[in-house]
C-alpha cells in the first residue's frame, strides 16, 4: 500500500503546468508592451528630440553669423554663398508645414544637408525651415523650426524651434 508522502510527491500534472505556463506569458506579455512604450519614447523624445535641437541651433547660427542688412546670401548651402538666397530679408515660415521657398532646408537622416531644387529632394529626413521678422525698428526676430519626416509609433513627431532676436548694427 502507497503512503501519504508518496502520493503527496507523486509529480506536478499537466494542468498545474499549463497554469504555471499562463501566468508566465501574461507577465511577460506585460513587461513587453512596457519595453515597446520605452523603445519609442527613447527614439522620440531622446533621439529625434534632441537631432531636431541640435539642427535648429545649427541653422540659427549660421543665419546669426550674417550681416543685419544681408538680403542675398544663400545660407540653404554650407557655408552659406555670398548670393543666390535670402540672407536675412523679411519672410518665410516658422511652420514646418508650410515651407517658404529661400526659408527651408534639408537633411538626411545623418544630418548631411542635401541639395534642394524645388521642392523637397528625395532622401530627405529632417527639415529645417525658418522665418525672419522685424517686430521693430533696428531690430529682427529669427526663428528656425526643425522637424523629422517620420518618427515611431503613432505619436506626433519630434520638432524643435528656436527664436532669437538680432539687432542692428550687429
Amino acid at each position: 500500500m502507497a503512503s501519504a508522502v508518496d502520493s503527496a510527491e507523486a509529480g506536478v500534472s499537466l494542468i498545474e503546468t499549463m497554469v504555471a505556463l499562463a501566468l508566465l506569458l501574461v507577465s511577460v506579455a506585460g513587461l513587453g508592451s512596457m519595453g515597446i512604450i520605452g523603445m519609442t519614447t527613447t527614439e522620440n523624445q531622446g533621439h529625434l528630440a534632441a537631432r531636431t535641437t541640435e539642427y535648429a541651433q545649427d541653422k540659427m547660427e549660421q543665419l546669426l553669423v550674417l550681416a543685419y542688412g544681408d538680403t542675398t546670401s544663400d545660407t540653404r548651402v554650407f557655408p552659406a554663398a555670398a548670393a543666390g538666397g535670402t540672407g536675412l530679408a523679411i519672410g518665410g515660415s516658422a511652420n514646418a508645414a508650410t515651407p517658404v521657398n529661400g526659408y527651408v532646408d534639408y537633411l538626411d537622416q545623418n544630418g548631411n544637408l542635401l541639395v534642394a531644387g524645388v521642392g523637397a529632394p528625395a532622401g530627405w529626413f529632417y527639415k529645417r525651415v525658418w522665418s525672419v521678422a522685424s517686430p521693430s525698428a533696428n531690430l529682427k526676430q529669427i526663428s528656425v523650426t526643425a522637424t523629422v519626416a517620420s518618427s515611431l509609433g503613432r505619436k506626433q513627431t519630434p520638432s524643435a524651434t528656436v527664436t532669437v532676436l538680432k539687432t542692428f548694427p550687429f
